[in-house]
């Protein structure tokens, strides 16, 4: 795949993203906060099958047993998202939740390339990849705190 797909799948998939929270809080009316939590990684789990089936390789799941514990992390990461972001979505907005993502995965994503974390290959951290994280969350305190 090159950049520009790329570039042009994660931007449609953050407004996806953006619009996630309050529908999650949108089920939540129904079904609670963690049956909204539920139906949406169900709903996950089901297109992710479906996808894998089509187009994937289902005899790769047969190596499910090599993974190791710190494996979960993804898993716990997809839940707390939804958990986390429907509860808060009621008092920051969909802005303030996105920005407050976004912020905390630029600056943990910043540290893990710089440490070469979790398969990663070390990346240098500069002065201006430091400014864009402190104007990051410069941007996420204004939209938190603009109503």
């Amino acid at each position: 795949m090159d950049r520009t797909l790329a570039l042009i799948l994660t931007l449609l998939t953050g407004a996806l993203v953006a619009a996630q929270p309050p529908v999650n809080a949108l089920i939540a009316r129904h079904v609670t906060d963690l049956g909204a939590a539920f139906v949406s990684l169900a709903f996950s789990t089901l297109i992710v099958g479906g996808l894998l089936l089509a187009v994937g390789d289902p005899t790769a799941l047969l190596q499910v047993s090599q993974l190791r514990p710190i494996h979960a992390i993804a898993g716990i990461a997809g839940a707390a998202i939804v958990v986390v972001s429907l509860i808060t979505v009621r008092e920051l907005g969909a802005g303030g939740v996105t920005a407050a993502l976004i912020a905390t995965q630029l600056s943990v994503s910043v540290i893990l390339d710089r440490l070469g974390l979790l398969g990663l290959h070390g990346h240098p951290v500069t002065t201006r990849t430091v400014l864009g994280v402190a104007l990051l969350f410069g941007g996420t305190y204004l939209v938190v705190t603009a109503s």
